[in-house]
């Protein structure tokens, strides 16, 4: 195994426990006990496990049950819904190579994220939004659509709204405000300026912060968080994606939140512990746990 595969090391515990808002431990390496077992070594009790498509989905359901300590939450993610009605013929997502079923295979495997919403160890629905990175223009369409379906999921079934939001925001707010935000929505890896935190916390969405705020080019990211008010404040990691400096590019995992919330700590000029304290309230009020 090369340096750069290699897991960090463990950091500092925390002296206040707290939460992951956002994590994949489908996609991690090791078992979800181990995973859970590092993590608690630091102080991050508590993680919610986020599925992208049908089959993660109840897969995060699953685990969510067999794990106290773990809560799910189910979404087909905003590039899965292009791929689902168009096709996709590069196999580029886990699925491999499929062919398009147009409008009623998005509606069947909504119905599914709608079944597995109902579920207790489900906490939230998400992540959906929108993604103009990676789909083109032809697939906005079933993006917006599958947005707004999630959202009335959300809404119906009482739960949290997750939202991925990458180079989308002024959509994903006019969407939120046409449909009706759910009582608890939730920006993950929050990628978002300061003017659009000030949008944000007007309206009363959480803004989960991830390992990328520690990057070095991240500035108008931390200007974010230093705006944001500290009661709509999550960390989370995204994990095995958007690994804190100054591990980036090496695998990430729950066990890394400390270093997150370090820098996340030392942007906002407060301490550690108290940031620590106010992200456990927020993230177990935003998830209703």
């Amino acid at each position: 195994m090369s340096a750069k595969d290699a897991p960090p090391p463990l950091p500092e515990p925390l002296l206040v426990e707290v939460a992951d808002s956002h994590t994949h431990l489908d996609m991690q390496s090791g078992t979800v006990e181990e995973a859970l077992v590092k993590a608690a070594a630091v102080g991050v009790t508590t993680v919610v496990q986020v599925g992208c498509d049908v089959k993660g989905s109840r897969w995060a359901a699953e685990t969510a049950a067999a794990h106290e300590n773990v809560h799910a939450a189910v979404a087909l993610h905003p590039n899965e819904a292009p791929r689902i009605v168009l096709g996709d013929p590069d196999g580029w997502s886990r699925q491999g190579a499929r062919e398009g079923g147009g409008d009623a295979a998005l509606d069947d495997a909504l119905a599914e994220i709608d079944r597995l919403a109902a579920l207790p160890y489900v906490r939230g629905v998400g992540e959906t939004g929108l993604d103009f990175f990676r789909t083109g223009p032809e697939g906005v369409a079933a993006q917006e659509r599958s947005f707004r379906a999630h959202i009335e999921i959300a809404k119906r079934h009482g739960k949290a709204l997750v939202i991925h939001d990458r180079e989308a925001h002024a959509d994903v707010l006019r969407v939120l405000d046409e449909e009706g935000a759910p009582e608890r929505t939730v920006f993950h890896c929050y990628s978002g300026d300061a003017e659009m935190a000030e949008i944000c916390a007007a309206k009363g969405y959480y803004m989960s912060f991830a390992g990328n705020v520690t990057f070095k080019n991240a500035q108008p990211l931390r200007d974010a968080l230093a705006a944001a008010p500290l009661e709509l404040v999550l960390v989370e990691t995204d994990a095995p994606f958007l690994t804190p400096a100054p591990f980036r590019g090496r695998p990430n995992a729950p066990y890394l939140i400390p270093v997150t919330v370090r820098a996340m700590a030392e942007a906002r000029g407060i301490g550690e512990n108290e940031l620590a304290e106010a992200i456990a309230v927020n993230t177990a009020r935003a998830f209703d746990y």
